[in-house]
């Protein structure tokens, strides 16, 4: 299979209260932020101000910043910008008309595709790190039946959630996160039999989808996906 060798991944990062420079841990393989996960140059601005429960809760006054920052990844030369959190989707109308590359803020994006993907009868599941803040609005789908489709879960109850929402950031280790995500799986499949796809919005998950592949036997879905089917294209 050839590498990817064109574009420019741009991430709009999260604000997590410490300089970039202090951070003395490595990424988990398959995050949005580990040097292997793509195979093209990734560049990142922060937003000020984007702490990770305030960009999960929503706030319009972070629009701006938002924009100011996917302006400036473009400015050196992002030819795709995406997030560090699936909720910057608030954003993505202002963004993309701000600049002229494709804006992927969160897979969330996916949704109306992945619904198609499906049967009828069969229901496709969204896990989240805030499953109260991840509402249909969210999810460019009208049809009621269709919005019947989806389910949510979230890991907000969890130590990733806790660790992430810590002013500085705190890793939290692989097998933490794996449990807390296989865990969230279990109870919505338990209670809903009929899902047969899932989607991670949360960025912070993408180190487990291949893990959540193996144990749930189901398709999996995360940022990752959406930014290299959009850098495919250049």
């Amino acid at each position: 299979m050839s590498r990817q060798t064109n574009g420019i991944l741009g991430i709009l990062e999260l604000d997590e209260g410490c300089p970039p420079s202090s951070q003395s841990f490595v990424p988990h393989e398959g995050s949005l932020f580990n040097p292997t996960t793509f195979d093209v140059p990734v560049i990142t601005e922060m937003v000020p101000r984007a702490f990770a429960d305030i960009v999960i809760r929503g706030d319009v006054s972070l629009e701006e910043a938002s924009v100011a920052a996917a302006m400036r990844l473009v400015h050196r030369g992002a030819t795709v910008i995406t997030a560090d959190c699936g909720f910057f989707i608030r954003h993505q109308t202002a963004i993309s008309a701000a600049v002229n590359v494709p804006v992927i803020t969160s897979s969330l994006l996916l949704i109306p595709t992945l619904l198609r993907q499906l049967a009828p009868a069969k229901m496709m599941a969204v896990i989240s790190a805030d499953s109260r803040y991840c509402t249909p609005d969210l999810f460019a789908v009208e049809s009621p039946i269709d919005r019947a489709r989806i389910i949510v879960g979230g890991i907000e109850r969890g130590e990733y959630v806790r660790n992430a929402l810590a002013r500085p950031f705190l890793q939290t280790s692989l097998e933490q996160i794996e449990r807390e995500v296989e865990t969230c799986i279990e109870q919505l499949r338990a209670n809903h039999p009929e899902i047969a796809l899932l989607l991670f919005e949360c960025t912070g998950l993408a180190c487990v989808a291949t893990a959540s592949r193996y144990k749930s036997k189901l398709p999996v879905y995360d940022i990752t996906n959406l930014c290299r089917l959009t850098l495919a294209t250049h």
